[in-house]
């Protein structure tokens, strides 16, 4: 695509052509003479005379002050009282100001540039928290790297500005790092996956000695798809609230339910678990994907179909599971990626304003 340079504007006629004017005086002198002589075939000339004196005199004034608007530069303002003017700023040098009763000049003040306006505190604590991050999904380091590879990705990282990692270390019901809450409650380790724990831990390392955080992710939140090695257990202990999501158009996802005690202890203890195996994480992440769209089922319904309301029992897992994380390890951030508090709790059962 091509942006053309907008045609200039046209510049503003100055004044107004004499012509113009002859033209309109001669019309109305004719159209005046026309009718006159229809009463009298031979007028006077001094009708004639006094009809172009006439509109001479009406539409010069017009003519001069249009032009003294348009075609003259503005004159310089002259003072009326010259005591109030030092002698040099005088305009003429000749006229020299009035003696009596003199008022004092005041000594020229040097003129320096403006300083910058100091950072308030408030403003110092906020440009702390910006963060200038990058994503890596949970499969992305899956490629044998090595520890030398890992920390030359992270300088590179630096070098173009980023101040945060967020790595993808949970999604779709498993943990890409060996868990014993895994092992525990599903029979498995992590996810069918390469990744290597000390991967983590060179990334850490590397990221605080560059200034950097690096923040974990649990992607997909409590939401699984087809895929998910325990979707198979998932629906036959009836752990997924009925329906299917409908919120990512290109994959169906099943969403699963945390009033079910064993689902809720698992996600607290996969999260407390986590903190204490990666105690210098900066910040725990979760998915906007904690949440249970409006959408779900018809008018949210279960298959009974009354209507639920989830966002209390959703609460109360957030909040158990945010107390938990803390009292586990009480350096880490525990943020949620989610929509804004209206859309939030009306469409997804979210309520995360008060979730502390």
């Amino acid at each position: 695509m091509s942006f053309e340079e907008p045609p200039s504007p046209k510049k503003k006629k100055k004044g107004t052509s004499w012509s113009s004017f002859i033209l309109l005086g001669l019309a109305l002198g004719a159209g005046y003479t026309w009718f006159g002589h229809l009463k009298q075939p031979f007028p006077e000339l001094k009708q004639w005379q006094r009809l172009w004196a006439a509109g001479h005199d009406f539409i010069k004034p017009l003519i001069d002050k249009n032009n003294s608007t348009e075609e003259n530069t503005p004159p310089t303002p002259v003072a009326q009282n010259t005591e109030d003017i030092a002698p040099e700023t005088v305009a003429n040098p000749e006229v020299k100001p009035s003696t009596a009763n003199p008022k004092p000049v005041a000594s020229p003040v040097a003129v320096t540039s403006p300083s910058p306006p100091a950072i308030s505190k408030a403003q110092a604590l906020w440009n702390k928290k910006e963060i200038r991050g990058i994503y890596l999904s949970r499969y992305q380091i899956t490629n044998n790297a090595s520890e030398a590879k890992i920390r030359e990705r992270v300088r590179f990282y630096k070098s173009q500005g980023f101040n945060t990692i967020i790595h993808g270390v949970f999604g779709n019901g498993c943990s890409m790092y060996r868990s014993q809450v895994m092992q525990k409650t599903f029979g498995m380790e992590s996810c069918p996956n390469l990744f290597r724990d000390q991967w983590l831990d060179w990334l850490i390392d590397e990221a605080h000695l560059q200034g950097m955080q690096v923040h974990a992710y649990f992607e997909k939140g409590i939401k699984l798809d087809k895929n998910s090695p325990i979707y198979d257990l998932a629906v036959q202990e009836k752990w997924l609230v009925p329906g299917v999501d409908k919120t990512y158009t290109y994959i169906d996802h099943y969403v699963l339910d945390v009033k079910v005690p064993q689902v809720s202890q698992f996600f607290k203890a996969i999260a407390v678990e986590f903190v204490q195996r990666y105690p210098k994480i900066d910040a725990m992440q979760w998915d906007d994907y904690v949440g249970y769209h409006a959408e779900l089922s018809p008018e949210g319904a279960e298959s009974s179909g009354k209507k639920v309301d989830r966002t209390p029992a959703l609460s109360n897992f957030m909040k158990t599971m945010v107390q938990g994380v803390k009292q586990a390890n009480k350096n880490v951030s525990f943020d949620v990626c989610h929509h804004n508090p209206y859309w939030s709790k009306r469409y997804f059962a979210a309520d995360w304003a008060n979730w502390d």
